[in-house]
């Protein structure tokens, strides 16, 4: 049986090839596109950041490859921030097709046009250069962590591939959102299979984050009761 993570260090290390191979034939990836960077950390953290690790979005995903391991060498081995943006580019406009294994696919049409552009400068300037953000507020950590996948009206989040959690957590306690989240599949909700979130958050957020994210979504889908 494969070992949790092994799937993602396989993705990681074939987008590092990806790149490797960009710098080895010294071809295109530019980034032509201009792009601002502050839209581009949100956006980043709206749609990228549940599948993604990047540190100085403060993201902590899991499922996808880590975007600071696979361009940091790339980096050392002279590859430019206009570059690395047009890899970005290229790699969400022709994403690898979906799979069961989400460490080597990803899902199509994530961005486009300007907001595309945002994203992949943003990606561009920061990705394997160790910067890292502040520690995140407890509703930033439910934006990056679990906005992409959930509509939460106190976030502003409007995902669909979960269930809407205004509805689904509003008469659960604080110990039943708690293990929602560190354990998804022990009680599944109705329409949705098993295996769609990740198991593990429990070891991904620390004991005090989890908390604060426990309260803030009790908090946010009890209002008034």
């Amino acid at each position: 049986m494969r070992q949790p993570g092994s799937d993602r260090r396989t993705g990681s290390a074939r987008l590092a090839a990806a790149v490797a191979l960009v710098v080895a034939l010294g071809v295109a990836g530019c980034n032509k596109d201009s792009g601002d960077l502050t839209r581009g950390q949100q956006l980043f953290t709206q749609r990228c950041a549940t599948c993604h690790q990047l540190a100085a979005a403060g993201s902590q995903g899991v499922q996808g490859p880590s975007l600071d391991d696979a361009f940091a060498a790339a980096r050392a081995r002279g590859m430019d921030s206009d570059t690395i943006a047009g890899v970005v580019k290229a790699q969400v406009e022709n994403p690898r097709p979906m799979t069961a294994n989400p460490s080597v696919s990803m899902p199509p049409d994530l961005a486009s046009g300007q907001d595309l552009n945002d994203i992949a400068a943003f990606v561009g300037h920061v990705a394997g250069t160790g910067a890292k953000v502040p520690k995140l507020t407890t509703s930033q950590l439910f934006v990056s962590t679990c906005g992409t996948c959930h509509t939460l009206a106190a976030a502003q989040t409007s995902g669909t591939t979960g269930p809407n959690l205004d509805t689904g957590l509003a008469k659960q306690t604080k110990a039943e959102i708690k293990q929602s989240i560190i354990s998804p599949d022990a009680k599944i909700t109705p329409g949705y299979a098993a295996g769609i979130m990740p198991p593990s958050f429990g070891q991904s957020i620390q004991p005090a984050d989890l908390k604060g994210l426990v309260d803030y979504l009790y908090a946010s889908t009890h209002k008034g009761k």
